[in-house]
């Protein structure tokens, strides 16, 4: 039997095991629309259904800067800095943990995409991507290698920071994700500090990405919440199978 939802905390739980990697995520604009859970429950991994706020899940489009990601504790030189564009969903298993579900993580260095699938299986794909930051004004743009060589713009304008909603935490307090594995579904931890947000308006936006994970048309409207943020670093610890 299913049990509820855990609570949503906007402090990280305390990381049990040993930290297998550390990373820090700058520049994030955070995009997401409001869907009917239905929509998406057939695109999340076993074991897995749609995490809810006020009777809707979220799709979102994430494009960020990752930097100095580590193996264990040691800095991996060159690979280990890269762009990364990723579409992702809000699960909770049926013990209760809550997480995010990747369909989608476009990064522009190609040594990442066989190295991650091999040891987490996220679903990492090479791109073409490029980054610009004018002042408050952050550009992305991403296009695929492979397949249907999907793209992405997007072009934000920063405001202020701005105090935490309850959507916010939703959406951004999120201690794992929820990794389909050819052996089950898989649950990786991570901590870092609260995000600290800004205001964010869209200047422009052209995605590709959203469709090409399954969701056509999605992106043809305006987001329903916006958000930026400078970044914070994180810790993972090592994937652990979630039990069906």
């Amino acid at each position: 039997m299913s049990r509820p939802a855990e609570p949503i905390t906007r402090e990280a739980p305390p990381l049990s095991g040993r930290v297998v990697s550390t990373q820090r995520w700058r520049d994030l604009t955070f995009l997401h629309w409001a869907v009917d859970p239905g929509a998406v429950a057939r695109l999340l991994p076993p074991g897995t259904r749609p995490d809810l706020f006020e009777d809707r899940t979220y799709v979102g489009l994430v494009p960020f800067r990752m930097v100095r990601v580590t193996l264990g504790r040691l800095p991996i030189p060159y690979v280990g800095t890269f762009l990364e564009t990723n579409v992702r969903l809000y699960s909770v298993d049926d013990q209760g943990r809550r997480a995010v579900v990747f369909l989608s993580l476009d990064v522009d260095r190609a040594a990442v995409v066989p190295a991650v699938r091999a040891t987490v299986g996220a679903p990492y794909r090479w791109a073409r991507m490029r980054f610009d930051r004018r002042g408050d004004v952050v550009t992305y743009d991403a296009r695929v290698r492979t397949g249907r060589r999907a793209t992405s713009h997007v072009v934000v304008r920063a405001g202020e920071p701005r105090a935490v909603t309850p959507l916010d935490d939703f959406l951004t307090a999120r201690w794992a994700a929820h990794v389909r594995r050819p052996l089950g579904t898989t649950y990786v931890r991570n901590r870092h500090d609260p995000w600290p947000l800004r205001s964010a308006e869209v200047v422009a936006l052209d995605d590709g990405l959203v469709a090409d994970a399954g969701l056509p048309g999605l992106t043809d409207r305006p987001p329903d919440h916006v958000a930026f943020s400078d970044g914070v670093y994180a810790e993972f610890t090592r994937p652990r199978r979630v039990a069906l």
